[in-house]
């Protein structure tokens, strides 16, 4: 009985915990359907009136499908770059034998104790001799490496039996398609998180698109967003709207992909019979 107690009050308690942080977003939710009288009424309403003249006037009246569009060419394009590169790193990293491997490796996920902040004036300044301002390669091609999906593919790949690679070499089939046809199948749930993590970082960018871009025709949505700040001002209903529009791609896309991301945080096997 004591331990049954115990159970229903850390239920309460994560349910409470997970009700304070949820209540934001559900708020911006209901000003959102709000009606434009309903956004200032005392009391606040709490339920949503589904009303949808403010999602029709961002996506209307804006310039939205033009950043939206942006947005998914930078982060697709990164998400691409990054299975790419990390996967390749993380399978030399983790198969190839050769001096010094671990000390790159040591350096590789050193990086990660870089602030980015602090880069950004030099940066900033190579983009500039490159003539990459005001440019999608510029919010792509710094990108198009993370050490952190080089270090998941890493450990992924060492999990995988050396006997796959010994059968594959007597085929005649070389590193990048045994990579190709073998390797990364395997790597679902390593895939699925780097390109989960990379997507949300890319779609999330704020800072390094506002420096290196002045261009609208360039700019992602979080730019966008700031730019509706201003022109919407005391407008809730619209501002909220254009937030849970740029929102609702990665939440998508979460769902989809929560199954695999457990999996290879918690380290399963993912279908290979050791």
């Amino acid at each position: 009985m004591h331990l049954r107690l115990r159970r229903m009050a850390h239920q309460v308690l994560v349910m409470a915990v997970a009700a304070v942080f949820a209540f934001p977003l559900y708020w911006v939710v209901v000003t959102a359907f709000n009606s434009h009288g309903g956004v200032f009424s005392i009391p606040p309403r709490f339920v949503p009136a589904f009303h949808t003249g403010a999602f029709t006037y961002v996506l209307t009246h804006t310039s939205w499908l033009r950043y939206m569009a942006n947005t998914v060419l930078i982060a697709g394009s990164t998400v691409v770059l990054v299975i790419a590169t990390s996967a390749m790193a993380g399978y030399a990293l983790a198969e190839l034998r050769f001096r010094g491997s671990s000390f790159l490796f040591l350096m590789t996920v050193g990086v990660m104790m870089l602030p980015t902040q602090a880069l950004l004036v030099p940066q900033y300044a190579v983009a500039l001799h490159l003539h990459l301002l005001n440019s999608y390669a510029i919010q792509i091609i710094p990108f198009a490496a993370s050490t952190v999906g080089v270090f998941l593919f890493r450990q992924f790949f060492k999990s995988l039996p050396r006997e796959y690679w010994e059968a594959a070499r007597i085929d005649g089939v070389g590193h990048l398609t045994y990579i190709r046809r073998v390797a990364l199948p395997l790597a679902r749930p390593a895939v699925a998180t780097v390109a989960l993590l990379t997507f949300i970082a890319s779609w999330n960018q704020f800072q390094w698109p506002l420096i290196m871009t002045s261009s609208h025709s360039v700019q992602p949505i979080e730019v966008a967003l700031s730019h509706y700040m201003q022109t919407f001002q005391a407008n809730w209903r619209k501002l909220t709207s254009a937030v849970l529009l740029a929102l609702a791609p990665i939440v998508v896309l979460f769902v989809l992909l929560q199954r695999h991301i457990v999996t290879a945080v918690a380290g399963r096997d993912s279908g290979v019979n050791r």
